[in-house]
């Protein structure tokens, strides 16, 4: 398995991660077959989280053995000094460690929150409390959706990596300026749900799944193209996932344009609504549009609008009105449309979309 540094920790960790978040579907035996498989594979960075239910405790009964073969990640959603202390000694003892290779802040995703973390008696101070202990090695935080968080975490320095959502749909706009500013400041780029949180299949709801999937291939090799992503983290819980996935980790990377085209327009033919109610694929293969109408902004801030929590909403509001032109000046040429790979009725939609944004703004 290929390895890539995590950033300034200059922990050498395997490209593909092992996501640990469903271990509680099932038994103690499955998980054990699945997380020997990946180390036996060249799968070092295996990511979890104290709110994962038992998924602690059975990473520690199966793999007490063979400390010295994986980096371990895991995250706690205490804001405070006292409870961050609470989670880490609850979590070093259900893993059965010593010692946690990376912890992180979990979901610091509104700016209350990053400065409950970050002020006096905050998360941060007690993980920076623990590292001197030697319980932790290295601080990390996850955020979603708010990227005006996003650039405080990276610009202050104090965390050495970042978790964040990516995938070829990239519907939390991080793949244009956050990830390569991360990479820039020497952070440890870590990628969650690059399969869009599994929608991203060809498997129809509540399906099995389709062995060597080429969506799911896609996915991973459209992320893993990408210099600036240290580690793509993918929840696994079977020996028989860790065996197609790191397959499909270990092919040829750089993803052409012609394969990137391919993929979108397999995604576009699922026929799906995806994360926050978005359904454009903000491929841009739309554009330019003959009116000047950026039609991927217009549904992006539609689908913040309708699908992100209430105190971020305003992001699809100002995104909205930074727009210079707006969807009423679509003439309905049905340009937008040949080029679709999804097959959108685009001019339709954008009247919808500037209903809902126009309506959520008064």
């Amino acid at each position: 398995m290929t390895k890539r540094k995590l950033g300034r920790t200059g922990l050498m960790v395997s490209q593909l991660g092992f996501g640990c978040i469903r271990f509680s579907s099932v038994d103690q035996a499955t998980v054990t077959e699945a997380l020997n498989k990946a180390l036996d594979l060249g799968v070092n960075f295996l990511d979890t989280a104290r709110n994962y239910r038992d998924s602690e405790t059975k990473i520690g009964a199966a793999l007490k053995t063979r400390r010295g073969e994986f980096h371990l990640a895991t995250k706690t959603a205490a804001r405070d000094a006292d409870g961050l202390m609470r989670e880490l000694e609850i979590s070093l003892k259900e893993l059965q460690m010593d010692c946690i290779d990376l912890y992180q802040l979990h979901t610091v995703s509104d700016n209350a929150t990053y400065e409950k973390v970050m002020g006096p008696g905050g998360a941060l101070e007690g993980a920076k409390k623990a590292q001197q202990q030697g319980k932790i090695k290295h601080i990390g935080c996850s955020i979603h959706r708010a990227l005006d968080v996003m650039r405080k975490v990276i610009l202050g320095g104090e965390f050495e990596t970042v978790m964040l959502a990516y995938s070829p749909l990239d519907q939390e706009g991080v793949g244009k300026e956050i990830i390569p500013l991360a990479h820039s400041r020497g952070m440890g780029v870590i990628v969650m749900k690059p399969l869009s949180g599994g929608i991203l299949t060809s498997a129809p709801p509540q399906g099995q799944p389709v062995p060597n999937d080429p969506i799911v291939r896609g996915c991973l090799r459209h992320v893993l193209s990408n210099p600036c992503v240290s580690t793509v983290i993918l929840g696994m819980n079977y020996a028989r996932e860790v065996m197609e996935n790191v397959a499909t980790a270990e092919m040829e990377q750089t993803i052409t344009d012609a394969e990137r085209q391919s993929l979108m327009k397999a995604i576009g033919k699922l026929g799906k609504s995806f994360r926050y109610g978005q359904v454009c694929l903000r491929c841009e293969y739309c554009q330019p549009c003959p009116q000047g109408i950026r039609i991927p902004e217009v549904f992006k801030a539609q689908s913040i609008v309708q699908g992100y929590q209430a105190d971020l909403r305003y992001l699809g509001l100002e995104l909205y009105k930074s727009l210079a032109v707006k969807p009423d000046a679509c003439e309905e040429c049905g340009e937008c449309v040949k080029k679709c790979p999804a097959g959108l009725p685009i001019p339709q939609r954008l009247k919808e979309a500037r209903k809902v944004i126009e309506a959520a703004a008064t």
